[in-house]
């Protein structure tokens, strides 16, 4: 955070600018339902697992271009790249999550929402499935982009159309049942879906959409780490 004009507060702004476009325009200009919870807090938890996500793919997608000029003069597991980026990503969700959490606090203590707290728990789980998303899908990227370098200017845009496909600004039963199978073709769905259960105890999931993204997790990570380890080698002579 050096020659920064906020420094570590920027992990809190990003999440508050956020929910604040967020309800201007989502609550208040197309009125889509938040399931009877408070739009700021509807909004907020989606944001904060969305932030995990896409912070872990988008840093880890840029390994080797990042860190070439460290892999060709210092002899290590490369596999530590990603990995230290994907630890600081988790202790910038954990301060995200204390901001969810003081933001429910306040609710609960207004009498607008119940305390799920027999749910909380399970958040645990889901967390730790999101950011392995993050960094099996950043993993296989980051061999894509090293090679392909104008590739890495669709991540953005990437990133961006996911977002859309994941229910963060609006909830599932929003969705017409003729293209909810659709969201849930991404593995991210369900796992919003629980996660906002955890928190405000709404959300439509079920055990089989759950296991199709632990499954997803399993094939990315286990992909993403044969191929960074079989790749490493031969892109140091490319990036």
């Amino acid at each position: 955070y050096q020659q920064t004009l906020l420094g570590p507060v920027w992990v809190l702004m990003q999440p508050i600018l956020t929910v604040t476009m967020y309800v201007i325009v989502f609550n208040r200009m197309l009125n889509i339902s938040t399931l009877d919870a408070p739009p700021i807090l509807f909004y907020l938890t989606g944001i904060t697992l969305w932030s995990l996500f896409s912070d872990i793919f988008l840093g880890t997608a840029s390994t080797f271009v990042q860190n070439a000029d460290v892999f060709n003069k210092v002899f290590f597991p490369r596999i530590i790249a990603p990995l230290s980026v994907m630890l600081l990503h988790c202790i910038r969700f954990l301060i995200q999550l204390a901001l969810l959490i003081i933001v429910l606090l306040y609710y609960y203590f207004q009498g607008v929402v119940e305390l799920p707290v027999s749910t909380f728990l399970i958040s645990v789980p889901v967390v730790i499935v999101t950011a392995l998303l993050g960094l099996g899908g950043g993993l296989i990227f980051s061999v894509i982009t090293a090679k392909y370098r104008d590739l890495s200017n669709l991540l953005s845009l990437f990133i961006g159309l996911l977002m859309f496909a994941c229910p963060i600004f609006y909830p599932l039963a929003f969705l017409y049942q003729k293209v909810q199978w659709l969201v849930y073709a991404n593995p991210l769905s369900s796992l919003f879906e629980l996660f906002r259960y955890a928190f405000l105890g709404k959300g439509e999931f079920s055990m089989l959409h759950i296991a199709y993204s632990i499954a997803m997790m399993v094939v990315l990570v286990a992909s993403g780490f044969l191929l960074f380890n079989k790749k490493g080698d031969e892109l140091m002579d490319v990036v």
